[in-house]
């Protein structure tokens, strides 16, 4: 009973553990379904189970970038409203636009062009000071409340969004790296293969051994098939 382990796909190997783990504890050999390297087994696969098929990453990129786009165009509406409408002098209520315009180039004309973090910051601060009162009402005068409250909108959502972003990236760099687990799942697989391949000859083990040997052939098969498809594109 012979296989590569480390030439298994991430799939194949977990499928190989899972079955070599339910063959074992299925009942129906008592001298090995309390053995530690039973139990080491499976409790290397369970963790393998937790990682191997996450990303690296959180996987809200894409819904973080999205949001940030609307967050974008909310923002840069409102400040090109705000700098067309301070080039009208004869406009009703022309001064306050020149005025929430100074407000725009305080934090910045291109916080669209900034990074999340960047951006969010001197974001949360033009939101702080638009909230004062009297810009409030200088919004509220130029008909801007919607559009406002849009750019607002965004901007706290997207605040939401990437702050889970950053923790959920935090908490899978605090796990254990994917390979190291990996290792100790191939090192439990093989000493339990060798296992079971040197007790064939038992009587009492035969059975085990001709069932585990369908359980690696099935694996090696998968992985056999897997490769000849890929060189036929």
């Amino acid at each position: 009973m012979k296989i590569s382990l480390t030439k298994l796909s991430t799939r194949d190997l977990a499928t190989l553990a899972q079955r070599t783990i339910s063959n074992a504890q299925s009942g129906k050999y008592p001298l090995i379904s309390n053995h530690p390297l039973v139990a080491s087994l499976k409790a290397s696969y369970t963790e393998y189970d937790k990682v191997y098929a996450k990303q690296i990453y959180s996987g809200k990129g894409k819904d973080v970038a999205a949001l940030d786009r609307e967050r974008d165009i909310a923002y840069s509406s409102l400040k090109a409203f705000l700098n067309g409408y301070r080039k009208l002098p004869t406009a009703t209520n022309y001064q306050l636009a020149v005025d929430l315009y100074e407000i725009f180039k305080t934090f910045g004309l291109d916080l669209d062009r900034l990074s999340y973090s960047s951006q969010t910051a001197q974001m949360k601060k033009l939101v702080e000071t638009l909230e004062i009162s009297d810009n409030r009402q200088k919004i509220a005068n130029l008909s801007l409340d919607v559009a406002y409250e849009e750019m607002k909108a965004k901007q706290e959502a997207f605040e939401v969004l990437f702050a889970e972003q950053a923790k959920a990236n935090g908490d899978l760099r605090q796990m254990s790296s994917a390979s190291a687990i990996r290792r100790d799942l191939e090192k439990d697989l093989k000493s339990y293969i060798n296992l079971v391949t040197a007790m064939k000859d038992v009587p009492e083990w035969e059975l085990l051994y001709t069932d585990s040997n369908e359980v690696v052939k099935a694996a090696k098969n998968s992985s056999i098939e897997k490769k000849n498809d890929q060189e036929k594109i």
